[in-house]
């Protein structure tokens, strides 16, 4: 008899989940129109023949430099907020578990004793027993018209959209470590330039004195050299500072002090990074984390209309119970007990709650739509401003290095001249000013060159593991 009741109970179960959703009041989605144009403004620009989409060349593959490898591979186990958001990732999921479970009724083993006295129909009064025990589903809410479903949806797609978010702070823990890198190992050749011209002019000012002193210079002539050499001093002193303000955003980036066991650095010159292709926009946007993260919260919002919309309808929910009941323990399993109820709530009057709760809704759907639009021409724009830079910063880098060159020739024949007395003092202080700066120049043009190819890789979409690639 027992197992016939929990038969009963388990096909009334089955048929209120194929009756629950059958009405489904939330918009279909549509991934809106990209509101950008269908090719960057200024091209895809120079491509190598061997070039990669972005998104299928690992970080591994990009970058060539094993130091840099073996920090990005430290940053990517220690930095703190990766770790938050890959944390946040885990609460998200447990949370739409949470919201998905609500679509099935919970089901609970209850046992209930009573002891108690009771009056019979003569009027004598005596103490009874009452024992039950089974199964209980308790206030389940029939979905006939996916208020529920649509809850579980909105916190299913709130759950990728983090997931999004914790894969664009990956791409970007990559590439921000990369470029701090870069502006190190910039920091470092800056310094060394930096020391050599403080030596030469150091030398210079030795020499002016020496000539002061037995009447052979100005003193115009010594201040202008002494002027030269406490401008290099500090250059030298805000190189140091800027040297270890970046290494200081590098090691925070890492999450760790900097290993003394790894590999040599290559030098700026030396630094080469993988070929990327631009591709198009309407491929290479939708497939960026951040895109895809806006996407999922306008998902979030559509369900969020379907749950205000399945307020103007009936809320109907189900208890019921089938077990055993007795007056005495001893035969508590022998006699079958069981019940059934239901309840619908139907809105009459709410002072337009419901109606402004769909009005806000909507008005909720639209911010996400143009959250999208904005998500979506932000990366636009950053793609467009990486090309234009690729388009630029290698001919700007060949110029810069070119006038360095030719800074230098300068020197060296302004010296010769200097030190056959056919150039003054002064000709040779210009021609030492004009060198260093030429070659400070050539230095940040070529850090801007190598940091916008890893922006590019970046606004591109790369840097993923293999395993969590978009789909």
């Amino acid at each position: 008899m027992m197992k016939r009741k929990l038969s009963v109970m388990a096909a009334a179960a089955a048929t209120v989940a194929l009756l629950a959703g059958c009405v489904n009041l939330a918009p279909e989605h549509q991934r809106p129109e990209a509101p950008v144009a269908p090719q960057w403004p200024q091209g895809p620009g120079a491509e190598a023949a061997d070039a990669k989409a972005a998104t299928e060349l690992q970080w591994q593959q990009f970058f060539r430099d094993e130091r840099l490898k073996q920090l990005i591979e430290l940053a990517l186990k220690n930095n703190r907020d990766l770790r938050v958001a890959l944390l946040n990732v885990d609460v998200a999921r447990a949370q739409a578990n949470v919201t998905a479970a609500s679509r099935w009724p919970t089901v609970n083993l209850g046992v209930t004793a009573q002891r108690g006295p009771q009056t019979t129909s003569n009027g004598d009064s005596r103490i009874v027993s009452a024992y039950q025990a089974g199964l209980q589903i308790t206030s389940y809410e029939i979905d006939l018209f996916s208020r529920v479903k649509n809850q579980s949806a909105a916190a299913f797609a709130q759950y990728l959209a983090t997931d999004e978010a914790a894969r664009s702070a990956r791409i970007s823990l990559v590439a921000g470590v990369a470029q701090a890198y870069l502006a190190v190992q910039a920091d470092e050749e800056l310094l060394a330039l930096t020391r050599q011209t403080l030596a030469t002019r150091e030398d210079s000012l030795k020499l002016m004195q020496l000539k002061f002193d037995n009447g052979a210079a100005s003193n115009l002539d010594l201040s202008t050299a002494r002027s030269s050499y406490e401008s290099a001093r500090a250059t030298l002193a805000q190189a140091e500072r800027t040297r270890q303000q970046d290494l200081n955003a590098l090691t925070l980036l890492v999450g760790q002090p900097l290993p003394d066991s790894l590999p040599q650095s290559r030098p700026l010159s030396d630094q080469t990074m993988g070929a990327l292709l631009a591709g198009v926009p309407s491929q290479v946007l939708v497939a960026r984390p951040d895109v895809r993260q806006a996407e999922q919260q306008l998902v979030a919002a559509e369900a969020n209309i379907g749950v205000a919309r399945a307020a103007y309808f009936p809320s109907i929910t189900l208890t019921s119970s089938v077990g055993t009941a007795s007056s005495a323990l001893k035969d508590l399993f022998s006699q079958s007990a069981w019940s059934i109820a239901g309840s619908a709530l139907m809105p009459i009057f709410d002072a337009g709650r419901v109606r402004n709760n769909v009005a806000a809704a909507r008005a909720n759907q639209q911010i996400a739509v143009a959250q999208y639009e904005k998500a979506v021409q932000t990366a636009f724009r950053e793609v467009a401003d990486a090309l234009a830079g690729r388009a630029t910063l290698d001919e700007q880098l060949r110029a810069q290095d070119a006038q360095a060159a030719a800074e230098a020739t300068r020197l060296e024949l302004v010296d010769l001249s200097y030190r056959n007395g056919a150039a003054s003092s002064l000709d040779l202080l210009d021609a030492q000013r004009a060198s260093f700066a030429a070659q400070q120049a050539a230095l940040q043009v070529r850090l801007a060159q190598l940091q916008n190819q890893v922006q590019l890789y970046k606004v591109l979409g790369g840097g993923l593991d293999a395993a969590r690639q978009p789909s």
